[in-house]
């Protein structure tokens, strides 16, 4: 483990970091599937207290500084946030520039994996001497799509946040199932876990808002609470500040969604 700087917010973001000294952040290893070191960022308040741990997965550029300081953020509203390195064991995240290098690395990763690395995250916030017992996800893109994943292939969570997750009904665009990526998460939400908040564009079409709804119906089928909302004036990524697809709107609507939701689900009982 070795300390992290941890920087202010963007200008106007949605639940902007202003004061970084009010937060410790520290590079870490935690145990992912099969005992393998996976990498995560690690950042949670200075000050003294038991906190609901928080999972964070990144979109497809990979753990950069964006989700870095979103994990920032969540950890300034009183959380232990983990944010994972989900190509840890790829070496690091494919070439962003070059669209067919990018597709064939992210069909290519094991859901087993993916999926044995992201509940050891889980466990590792839930063992902490400063762990309250609650943990919950958030995820952005493929970080959506894994994030329902472990919300209803396993029992670690008790709230879910998927953020327009991507290919959640099929494999690849040319398959709905591969050795990989065996069942598509929509298959299994009717086994969700926990609590579940998902956010869709309007203008987005992997996932459109028709397979927003399809989720909701399919996921309402566990008994849990699941809400998907569709944001009008939004297509893919609008929360993502530092790309062209950002919307100051629909981006600060949806943090307004997000606070509330995890400050209900993952308050001690």
């Amino acid at each position: 483990m070795s300390a992290a700087a941890v920087k202010p917010s963007p200008e106007g973001v949605p639940g902007a970091v202003s004061d970084p000294g009010a937060l410790s952040a520290e590079e870490i290893v935690f145990a992912g599937a099969g005992g393998t070191a996976i990498n995560g960022y690690l950042v949670r308040p200075t000050a003294p207290g038991g906190l609901p741990g928080i999972v964070v997965i990144h979109e497809a550029g990979g753990l950069g500084e964006h989700i870095r300081d979103v994990s920032n953020r969540l950890a300034a509203l009183g959380h232990v946030a983990l944010a994972v390195d989900m190509y840890t064991r790829e070496g690091g995240p494919p070439p962003m520039d070059d669209v067919q290098a990018l597709m064939a690395r992210l069909f290519s990763m094991s859901d087993a994996n993916a999926l044995g690395d992201l509940e050891g995250a889980a466990d590792h916030l839930r063992a902490r001497d400063d762990a309250t017992g609650r943990v919950g996800c958030i995820g952005f893109c493929m970080g959506g799509r894994y994030t329902l994943l472990l919300a209803c292939a396993s029992d670690r969570l008790n709230a879910a946040v998927d953020c327009w997750g991507g290919f959640i009904d099929r494999a690849s665009p040319d398959a709905v199932s591969t050795p990989e990526r065996p069942t598509p998460p929509l298959e299994l939400a009717g086994s969700l876990s926990c609590p579940l908040l998902a956010a869709v564009g309007a203008e987005d079409q992997n996932p459109s808002p028709e397979l927003g709804a399809e989720l909701r119906e399919r996921a309402s089928a566990s008994g849990e609470p699941v809400r998907v909302d569709v944001y009008e004036g939004a297509g893919h990524a609008f929360f993502a500040d530092y790309r062209p697809s950002y919307r100051p709107g629909p981006a600060a609507l949806l943090w307004q969604r997000v606070v509330p939701f995890l400050g209900e689900h993952l308050a001690s009982p």
